[in-house]
């Protein structure tokens, strides 16, 4: 009896496996996991809620700024440059950092992220401040933050204030509980006796709902950063999911494959109609469409040239800025 049971187990799999497919990790861009996790790290750290992957206008350039993670405190608002560097690094003469590596690999310049990140701090209390929440100036504090156990930094970009070395990030605590601020009791309330109430929970609105990247969450907790494009199936998949789109959907979640019978698999797409009165909405009001497990997504990854075609069935769910 055990035989026949184990040998209907093994059968199932190869089966399962062969309707399914082995929906294998693909090879993307690891960035985005980095600062996921030292979000989260951050967030124990200092306490407080972390937002990743904003894309704050800048009226100045007339572009963009791109911002790894924002923290935000009862002490300060946060802005945190996340600079995965392996190497030596040091000022070179005309100011951008230099970062030398082994033998193999010439050196590699790029601009100041000391500069970049008072930059996007500028340009956070510049937006914050249109958005109808003015901070008083250097409201917002900038960080330079390189988790890197093989970075090495001269002393001059050492001893910056806005730098947090492998070796800081290594031995920071969390901090006790503390008292609000007091340039954030003036910010909102006039120096009120509550700043609580109605400053946070508008700062986090604003920031939820701020131009942000798309967030594609794949199985094994992995997190990339980028544009969604469009769906790749069968003409009656790309039929089911003609409401999945950026302008009607703020998140849709893939669901376990289900068997309907020998070749009619089907995997089940959950999809929040936008709403932007809220950051969340009830379940009652998600929606459900049924594809084939070769549905594909085709997804660019942030600071990537190509689209990454990836099986629906690799997914976990997929966020999308307005």
């Amino acid at each position: 009896m055990w035989f026949e049971i184990v040998c209907g187990l093994v059968i199932y799999k190869l089966f399962s496996r062969f309707i399914y497919g082995h929906d294998p990790i693909p090879d993307l861009p690891s960035d985005s996991d980095l600062s996921f996790s030292l979000a989260s790290r951050l967030e124990s750290i200092y306490g407080g809620k972390s937002f990743v992957g904003l894309r704050i206008p800048d009226p100045e350039t007339s572009t963009r700024q791109h911002i790894d993670v924002v923290l935000v405190t009862k002490k300060e608002v946060m802005v945190v440059a996340v600079k995965n560097i392996r190497g030596f690094v040091e000022v070179g003469k005309d100011g951008d950092w230099v970062c030398v590596g082994d033998k193999k690999h010439k050196p590699e310049s790029f601009s100041d992220p000391v500069l970049e990140v008072r930059r996007q701090a500028e340009a956070l209390e510049l937006y914050l401040e249109q958005r109808g929440l003015p901070l008083p100036k250097g409201g917002v504090i900038g960080k330079v933050l390189l988790p890197n156990p093989e970075c090495r930094l001269a002393y001059k970009i050492a001893s910056q204030p806005e730098i947090i070395s492998f070796d800081d990030w290594s031995d920071l605590k969390p901090e006790p509980k503390s008292k609000i601020s007091s340039w954030i009791k003036d910010a909102f309330h006039g120096g009120k006796s509550d700043p609580q109430d109605g400053f946070y929970e508008k700062l986090h609105f604003i920031l939820s709902t701020a131009p942000m990247w798309d967030r594609l969450e794949l199985k094994g907790d992995r997190f990339i950063l980028g544009e969604f494009m469009e769906f790749k199936g069968t003409q009656g998949d790309m039929q089911a999911l003609i409401n999945v789109k950026r302008s009607k959907v703020s998140k849709f979640i893939i669901q376990s494959s289900t068997m309907l019978g020998l070749g009619r698999s089907r995997v089940q797409v959950l999809y929040a109609p936008r709403d932007y009165r809220s950051e969340g909405l009830p379940a009652s009001d998600w929606k459900e469409v049924a594809v084939k497990p070769s549905t594909e997504v085709l997804f660019q990854p942030r600071n990537s040239k190509k689209v990454k075609k990836l099986s629906i069935t690799s997914i976990v769910s997929v966020c999308l800025s307005a």
